[in-house]
């Protein structure tokens, strides 16, 4: 019987050793240097045509079946139809506007499929008024794939962050 579980430990440490080098592979999927300069490159590709207002080139950093979703909740699918939104929103609200969205943190999960969050500033968004509004800053969390060799934003969502407001309670007089 002593045999018996020396024998099953000794196959199940084996086998638990022989499956290191897949485990080792999955932890090989934090991407390369590489890697990580081409996802950056497509968020400077986005916010640069955003800022040109080129709803087309926009859309293109998007794999072909995206989803967009966007600081209002407006949800867009497919290249199309995020193009159609950027250029609605080039053409209005958005058309004076400039973005910057900087690369805050990137987790790989596999070698063709990443998380990346980004802090997010745009200036020059218009009012229903028509004013310029205040500056819009909020985080860019989107859902990456490398497909043929490229990496392309595959889901997209942002946050906007509220704007702060004056504090109008009498904190000097302790009520």
């Amino acid at each position: 019987m002593r045999f018996r579980a020396i024998f099953s430990f000794l196959l199940l440490l084996l086998a638990h050793l022989t499956a290191l080098p897949s485990i080792r592979a999955q932890d090989s999927s934090k991407g390369t240097e590489a890697d990580t300069a081409a996802i950056k490159q497509v968020f400077s590709d986005f916010y640069e045509n955003f800022t040109r207002h080129d709803a087309h080139a926009t859309a293109m950093t998007f794999a072909p079946d995206a989803d967009f979703t966007n600081m209002n909740g407006s949800h867009r699918h497919g290249q199309k139809e995020i193009e159609d939104g950027f250029t609605a929103l080039f053409a209005g609200r958005l058309k004076d506007s400039v973005r910057t969205d900087i690369v805050r943190n990137i987790r790989f999960y596999a070698p063709d499929l990443a998380a990346v969050d980004a802090d997010t500033l745009i200036l020059g968004t218009k009012t229903a008024e028509g004013s310029v509004g205040p500056p819009r800053k909020g985080l860019m969390i989107v859902t990456m794939t490398k497909q043929n060799g490229r990496w392309f934003i595959s889901t997209f969502h942002e946050a906007e962050f509220p704007v702060a407001r004056a504090d109008t309670s009498n904190n000097a007089s302790g009520k």
